[in-house]
């Protein structure tokens, strides 16, 4: 059994059933304390899960963890900088009208949350590292053009298919 405390225990709740069929767990509350009881695999699954949903993402978003084995990291703003403007920084993260925010998750594939001083990130554990290493630099302070070339160059390539392969 897993104790969570959670300042958003109102959006939890709300989707209680879901989270339990889901996730195969038992969910139970005691004001903002969540107790997570079920497997150990499914209640660590529940733990990420139940984080992503406190951080601010989408259900949706959230569950993705457990349904196409995504995970879930949280990037501290200040261990990337020693500048006093925090929001400065946040702003070149999010941009104008959340365009670099959407640029980003766009070229990573993964969804992208910014939140006081955190940013939170949920993809494949190969997105997450290239998307991690792309918010850093931003908060570094790097162009955005540069981060965009950096995370196109690190896109697959598609694979194209000319017919000239003997089928099996």
């Amino acid at each position: 059994m897993r104790k969570i405390l959670s300042q958003k225990f109102i959006r939890i709740i709300k989707n209680k059933e879901k989270l339990e069929k889901i996730l195969d767990i038992n969910i139970t509350n005691r004001g903002k304390e969540i107790n997570i009881d079920g497997d150990p695999e499914n209640e660590y699954i529940a733990e990420k899960v139940i984080d992503a949903i406190n951080f601010g993402f989408k259900f949706a978003e959230a569950i993705s963890i457990k349904e196409e084995s995504f995970i879930f990291e949280i990037i501290n703003i200040k261990d990337h900088t020693t500048k006093k403007d925090l929001n400065r920084i946040k702003s070149r993260i999010i941009g104008k009208a959340g365009k670099a925010l959407n640029t980003l998750e766009t070229l990573t594939n993964c969804y992208i949350e910014v939140i006081d001083n955190n940013v939170g990130v949920i993809g494949n554990p190969e997105n997450i590292d290239i998307a991690t290493q792309a918010i850093i630099s931003i908060i570094k302070g790097a162009k955005h053009g540069n981060v965009y070339a950096f995370l196109e160059r690190r896109q697959p390539k598609p694979i194209h298919d000319l017919g000239l392969r003997d089928k099996k």
